[in-house]
């Protein structure tokens, strides 16, 4: 995977939550977790294609901060998801790794754009 295509690489991050998420075993402890981290991960790519897609500087300054909202809520949800499921925890640092390194990207990006368009 070319880690420059951000659409491809947030979608195989979102697909990559959800392989896993299939392999829990589903208790009424992790249940929310792990719909709120599905749902959250998948709207990363989502806010970005549509940011890629903004009618003005404004519009994309403001669809790249949803997602990058998105990521710290998916960091969040994988922090509570390890703590439910200590069996997957390594497989979960990956994937916040993942994530950290997304928000990087994202927080870079907001701030070029900043700076670009005063």
């Amino acid at each position: 995977m070319n880690n420059f295509d951000l659409e491809e690489r947030c979608v195989v991050y979102a697909e990559n939550l959800i392989c896993l998420c299939k392999k829990i075993s589903i208790t009424t402890l992790n249940m929310r977790i792990i719909s709120q981290v599905i749902g959250s991960s998948g709207s990363i790519g989502a806010n970005y294609c549509e940011a890629c897609e903004a009618e003005s500087k404004k519009d994309f300054q403001h669809k790249m901060s949803i997602a990058k909202k998105e990521i710290k809520e998916t960091k969040h949800w994988i922090r509570l998801l390890a703590n439910t499921n200590p069996e997957i925890k390594n497989d979960l640092r990956i994937l916040w790794k993942e994530a950290h390194e997304l928000l990087l990207i994202f927080s870079k990006s907001i701030n070029t754009s900043k700076k670009l368009y005063k």
